[in-house]
């Protein structure tokens, strides 16, 4: 997967979980739940929504490392084969 494919994917579990968002508009390297309003229980959503969608499994201990759109991208770059 390219980055860009990533990140498509990443928004459109964001999307899932926060329809209301604005997805043109997040700024990548600010934080997420900040940006959308979202709350723990919505986060974790997004972070399973993210892992069927990719087959990436992400510990909760990994979490802070995806707490912006570009932070989730790399993170999941670094873990998909053939990216």
């Amino acid at each position: 997967m390219t980055d860009s494919e990533i990140r498509a994917v990443v928004l459109r579990e964001i999307g899932k979980i926060a329809p209301e968002a604005d997805l043109e508009q997040i700024e990548p390297t600010v934080n997420l739940r900040e940006q959308l309003d979202i709350d723990s229980m919505d986060a974790l959503n997004i972070m399973i929504g993210i892992h069927e969608a990719t087959g990436v499994d992400i510990p909760e201990a990994d979490y802070p490392q995806m707490t912006t759109l570009h932070r989730c991208v790399a993170y999941l770059r670094a873990r998909i084969k053939g990216g």
